[in-house]
């Protein structure tokens, strides 16, 4: 019986480090994520909707807003099918020079199935260049989230 007990206090503290980790390594205002965009929008409307303070989730210490019932009960089903990659940073400077930039919620892509944020400000859009070496950047971007930031 302790050794259960012991077993999952242990599963405790390690998921509330990995939450934690999460917190610290995603792109957070007040620990929600996207600045407050509904995630599964981007997939299903094909564009960035703002989410509503009455629909939001928590995932993994992670808060997110949705803009619909049906699209949070979507996310609660797969919930890492619709979080952004590299914490939700800019992917351009992810895959550029392995930094953390912030990003307008507005300006993304989708991937094989999975949601790229880009920083576009001040005459600067990096989906454009982007665009220009996807497959280069998003190889190099993908390499430096899981040795630096995972």
């Amino acid at each position: 019986m302790l050794v259960l007990f012991v077993l999952i206090l242990i599963s405790a503290i390690s998921f509330a480090q990995n939450d934690a980790k999460r917190l610290d390594q995603y792109n957070l205002e007040n620990k929600v994520a996207i600045q407050c965009y509904d995630p599964v929008g981007y997939f299903n409307k094909g564009k960035a909707i703002k989410g509503k303070k009455d629909l939001s989730t928590s995932y993994q210490g992670v808060v997110y807003k949705f803009s619909s019932s049906q699209n949070k009960e979507t996310f609660l089903k797969n919930p890492s099918k619709y979080e952004p990659q590299y914490g939700g940073w800019c992917a351009y400077a992810m895959g550029s020079a392995g930094e953390k930039v912030e990003i307008n919620p507005e300006t993304f892509k989708i991937i094989d199935g999975k949601l790229y944020l880009f920083y576009n400000a001040y005459f600067n859009n990096t989906l454009k260049s982007w665009n220009k070496d996807e497959t280069n950047l998003k190889f190099k971007a993908d390499n430096n989230w899981k040795k630096t930031y995972k």
